[in-house]
C-alpha cells in the first residue's frame, strides 16, 4: 500500500497554501480534491478582498492570521507577480450613531495590530467617492483585492514544483486511524493509502471529513452551519476606486450589503447573509428590491433597475444565526487520540487573506510528527 507523509484534503487557497508551505524534497506530500480541478468552491465564489483584520475579536486566530496574511499576501503578489491592488475600503456611517461606532471599530481594530487607519470628513468622503453618502468614513489603506485565481494556481504550481501530489476527481470517503498512521480511502474503494499526518482542509465538508476519521463532531462544536451570500451586479457603473462598506451589525454573521470592486473595475454589491441547509448557488431575483435598501442607505442615487443577480458564495460557518462570532479552528486532535490529525473548520472569511499565516501554522504543528 503506497504511504505519503503529509495528505491534504481539499484543493482550495488554505489546501493549496498549506501543499506549497509543507512540499520540499524527499517528502511526500498527496493532495486530494472531490472536484475536477482547484479552487471551485468557497475560494472561488467571494470577493477577492485582501482584508486588514479590522472586524474580529481581539486574541482570535482570525485577527492574527489576517493581519500576518494581509503581509505575507502583499509580499507574494509583488514577487510573483499576481494580479492585485491596495484599493483602500471605507466603512461608512450614513449617521451620527454610526459615525461614533467607528471610534470602536478603530480601537478594535488597532488592538488587532492594524495600522495606518484614519478618519474621512464629509468633505473629504465626496471627494474619494462623489457617489456616496456618509457624515463620516473610517480608511483603511491596506485592504485590497486580489486575483484568487491566480494566487491558487501559484501554490498549485509552485507545491507540484516541490514534488507534492495533486489529484483530482478524489474523494476521501474513510478515513481510518489504526495507531501509526491513516488509511484513507477515495471514492469507495478505487484507491487506498497510508498517511503519517492528514491535513484537512475540506472547507465546506471539513466537519463530516472529522465525523469519518472519528470525532464526535457535535461534542466538540464543529458542525458547520452552511451561510450563503448572493452578490448583485451594477450597470452602468457607478465608478468606484475603493471598496466601501457599511458599519456593521453586532452578531451579525457577515459585514453587511457592500460595494466591491474587481482588478477589472466592475463593480458588485454583496454579500447577503442567508443560512442555507443545502449547496445552492442560484442568485435569487427576488432580492433585488432588499438588496436595492440596503444599498441605498450610502448610495442613494442608485436605480433598482440597474442591479441584476450575479454570483453567490457560501460561507463554512460555526457561528449559528444569532450567535457571536465563532473563531477558526486549527487543530491538533491528539488530545482526541488522533495524532497527526489536524483539522482545519470554519476556515470563512478571512481565510483568503490569511491562507499563507494559516499555512506557517500547520507547518508547525506537522512538525513533530515528520
Amino acid at each position: 500500500m503506497d504511504r505519503f507523509d503529509i495528505t491534504i484534503i481539499g484543493a482550495g487557497v488554505v489546501g493549496l497554501a498549506v501543499a506549497e508551505e509543507v512540499s520540499c524534497k524527499g517528502r511526500r506530500v498527496l493532495v486530494v480534491e472531490r472536484n475536477t480541478s482547484f479552487g471551485q468552491e468557497t475560494s472561488s465564489r467571494n470577493s477577492e478582498v485582501i482584508h486588514a483584520g479590522i472586524y474580529y475579536t481581539n486574541g482570535f486566530l482570525k485577527a492574527q492570521l489576517c493581519v500576518e496574511g494581509n503581509r505575507l499576501l502583499y509580499g507574494l503578489c509583488r514577487e510573483r507577480d499576481i494580479s492585485h491592488r491596495a484599493v483602500g475600503k471605507l466603512i461608512v456611517a450614513t449617521d451620527e450613531k454610526e459615525a461614533s461606532e467607528l471610534w470602536a471599530i478603530k480601537e478594535k481594530a488597532e488592538r488587532n495590530s492594524v495600522s495606518g487607519l484614519s478618519f474621512l470628513s464629509r468633505k473629504e468622503i465626496l471627494e474619494r467617492e462623489p457617489a456616496v453618502k456618509a457624515v463620516e468614513a473610517l480608511f483603511s489603506p491596506s485592504t485590497g483585492i486580489v486575483d484568487s485565481h491566480g494566487l491558487m494556481r501559484s501554490f498549485y504550481h509552485h507545491a507540484e514544483a516541490a514534488g507534492a501530489t495533486v489529484a483530482f476527481r478524489s474523494e476521501v470517503t474513510d478515513v481510518r486511524y489504526d495507531g501509526d498512521s491513516y488509511e484513507m480511502e477515495i471514492n469507495r474503494g478505487e484507491y487506498r493509502f497510508l498517511s503519517a499526518v492528514v491535513v484537512n482542509c475540506a472547507g465546506l465538508h471539513s466537519d463530516r471529513i472529522a465525523e469519518k476519521a472519528g470525532l464526535d463532531i457535535d461534542a466538540k462544536d464543529y458542525r458547520l452551519k452552511y451561510c450563503k451570500g448572493d452578490y448583485f451586479s451594477v450597470s452602468p457603473s457607478p465608478g468606484f476606486r475603493h471598496l466601501v462598506y457599511p458599519v456593521p451589525v453586532k452578531h451579525h454573521a457577515g459585514l453587511g450589503v457592500h460595494a466591491t470592486i474587481d482588478l477589472q473595475g466592475r463593480v458588485r454589491f454583496g454579500p447577503d447573509v442567508e443560512y442555507v441547509s443545502e449547496l445552492n448557488y442560484a442568485v435569487k431575483e427576488e432580492k433585488r428590491e432588499s438588496f436595492h435598501r440596503a444599498i441605498m442607505s450610502y448610495l442613494p442615487s442608485l436605480r433598482l433597475e440597474t442591479l441584476s443577480p450575479d454570483m453567490s458564495g457560501i460561507r463554512p460557518k460555526l457561528q449559528a444565526p444569532g450567535e457571536p462570532e465563532r473563531d477558526f479552528v486549527i487543530a491538533d486532535e491528539q488530545e482526541a487520540g488522533l495524532p497527526g490529525l489536524i483539522n482545519l473548520i470554519g476556515i470563512e472569511s478571512p481565510g483568503l487573506t490569511s491562507c499563507m499565516a494559516i499555512a506557517r501554522r500547520v507547518h508547525s504543528l506537522i512538525q513533530p510528527y515528520l
